[in-house]
């Protein structure tokens, strides 16, 4: 995309309520909008006022907002507006592989979510989505990749991979999505993201969303995509409205107490503990399997099909403690989980942010239990300058 002068950061609104705006005020075809009356989607959340009518447009955005706001709707309903549009307009897809929708995820799980909304509305629309994802067998992507359809979603490492094999292209790309923004661009993604913006038509609509951009990231995304136009929420890098608080002081070095009287609690929800390294998620976990509290275990360097057999047994409910690194504080939505533990708390304030984003999500109440040792003194002032959305 060709570079431009840098737009202003545009602030949304403290509520929906201030705009009154409904999901018929935006200008969506009647199949859309059918979809949004039978599952019962009335008011957009903030930052889909914003993103919405400006990627309807076919504007090119950077949108920042809360976890639990609603990005990926933002994202996937202009998609399907613009391309359920070309096709009505008789310009269908011909060619194999070769999508005029492109999601860029950092995750399999989170590519499978973001896949799932899609599906959510392209039963009357009749678009077809297709991933491409890390962690899936080779055969799978390619599989997935045979016959025409509409939009990929997809990890950037397997795409590189697939686009190398001339299996999936470009040529033909409407827009371009980067959901966790601040991830992607990140020095492990970014040499491979520049490939697939180079393997794009020059003139390319974009949108990135986040819920943060740390100050080490924005001059990478500044320098990549200058003069996108950056929309942020006033409830971006705050905690969620509905979300408690509560610091726990670590004696000693002695967290598992204070963790095991937690866990005797009888709660209807699900936990999730957050650990630093995996080194510490294996410890804990031995902990847990040694006084028979039933867990399971979600970070790097596992068998990506025992993680993934373990994510859905968390989310199906079926085991109600899942005990993770980082990996799960990033666009992982799991509805029951009303409780996260930071065993051992983050070394900055993004991620613990997306940890306890995994909460008190889409207007629900969550509790966030912090164990504070002397070496996280600094990262609680600034966590308590965290406030609420109100």
């Amino acid at each position: 995309m060709a570079a431009g002068a840098q737009f202003p950061v545009y602030f949304g609104n403290e509520s929906n309520e201030t705009l009154g705006m409904t999901f018929q005020d935006f200008a969506l075809l009647r199949s859309l909008q059918g979809t949004l009356k039978e599952k019962g989607f009335k008011q957009p959340t903030e930052i889909q006022q914003m993103a919405i009518p400006a990627l309807i447009e076919r504007k090119s955005i950077v949108g920042i907002a809360e976890t639990g706001s609603g990005k990926t709707l933002a994202y996937v309903l202009p998609i399907l507006n613009l391309l359920k549009a070309m096709e009505n307009e008789g310009n269908k897809v011909t060619e194999d592989g070769t999508p005029r929708a492109l999601v860029l995820v950092p995750s399999r799980e989170l590519g499978e979510q973001v896949s799932k909304v899609f599906k959510t509305f392209t039963h009357q629309t009749r678009l077809r989505v297709r991933t491409v994802l890390g962690g899936t067998a080779l055969e799978v992507a390619k599989e997935n990749l045979k016959g025409n359809f509409e939009v990929l979603v997809a990890t950037p490492g397997r795409l590189e991979q697939m686009i190398h094999r001339r299996q999936a292209r470009l040529s033909d790309l409407q827009i371009l999505v980067i959901d966790e923004a601040d991830v992607m661009v990140d020095p492990g993604f970014l040499d491979v993201a520049k490939k697939i913006l180079g393997a794009c038509p020059e003139v390319l609509q974009l949108a990135l969303f986040s819920a943060t951009v740390s100050a080490d990231v924005q001059p990478v995304i500044d320098e990549i995509f200058a003069g996108v136009e950056t929309m942020r929420t006033k409830r971006s890098e705050k905690t969620a409205k509905g979300l408690t608080t509560q610091n726990v002081t670590v004696v000693d070095g002695k967290r598992w107490p204070l963790l095991e009287k937690l866990l005797q609690e009888n709660r209807e929800g699900s936990t999730l503990i957050f650990a630093n390294t995996r080194e510490q998620c294996d410890a804990l976990a031995k902990l847990l399997d040694k006084n028979e509290i039933e867990h399971v275990i979600y970070r790097g360097e596992m068998d990506k099909i025992e993680r993934r057999k373990n994510l859905k047994a968390f989310r199906d409910g079926v085991i109600k403690v899942l005990v993770s690194t980082d990996l799960a504080s990033r666009g992982l939505d799991v509805e029951q989980v009303d409780r996260v533990i930071n065993y051992h708390m983050p070394s900055v304030v993004e991620n613990y942010l997306h940890r306890v984003g995994r909460t008190a999500r889409a207007g629900r109440s969550g509790l966030a239990i912090n164990f504070i040792t002397d070496r996280d003194t600094e990262m609680l002032t600034k966590i308590k300058t965290l406030r609420p959305n109100k």
